[in-house]
């Protein structure tokens, strides 16, 4: 039994040498998925924090205008006013800040397609590049193994 143990390992280690694997082509592989991964997290946190900074302006902006509705007012009319004043200051705040987060979205969906692109032409052309260099290892062995 021991044997034939040793012979199946002699023939999986032969068979598996005839079909040599390119680990350059695994590393870069990886490297590109890799730097993908890394420049995709860039953008994220780029939109991340450009979001950050306008939710805390807004928010600064709104404490502030809410400091001027709660001062007292010699007339009760000016209360009314304030609150007004503060309600017309509080919409049109929230449509400038909407639109940079729409385009803060905007910028990312653009920047993601450019990598995802990129880098589907970059992994395509090194499928390319592997399969036929594969394709020639083979024939090689093939002529070699004929002879």
């Amino acid at each position: 039994m021991a044997k034939a143990q040793q012979d199946f390992a002699k023939v999986m280690q032969d068979m598996l040498g005839a079909f040599p694997v390119d680990t350059k082509a695994v590393h870069d592989a990886f490297r590109s998925q890799a730097l993908l991964g890394e420049k995709m997290s860039r953008v994220a946190l780029d939109a991340a924090e450009k979001s950050a900074e306008i939710s805390s302006k807004w928010t600064k902006d709104t404490i502030t205008r809410l400091g001027n509705v709660s001062t007292v007012k010699d007339e009760p009319a000016e209360y009314g006013k304030s609150v007004t004043e503060f309600a017309s200051a509080s919409a049109e705040m929230a449509a400038e800040n909407l639109a940079a987060f729409a385009e803060i979205a905007r910028k990312v969906q653009m920047e993601t397609v450019e990598l995802v692109l990129a880098a589907g032409k970059e992994i395509g052309d090194d499928a390319t590049a592997t399969f036929r260099k594969a394709s020639n290892d083979a024939a090689k062995t093939v002529k070699a193994a004929a002879k």
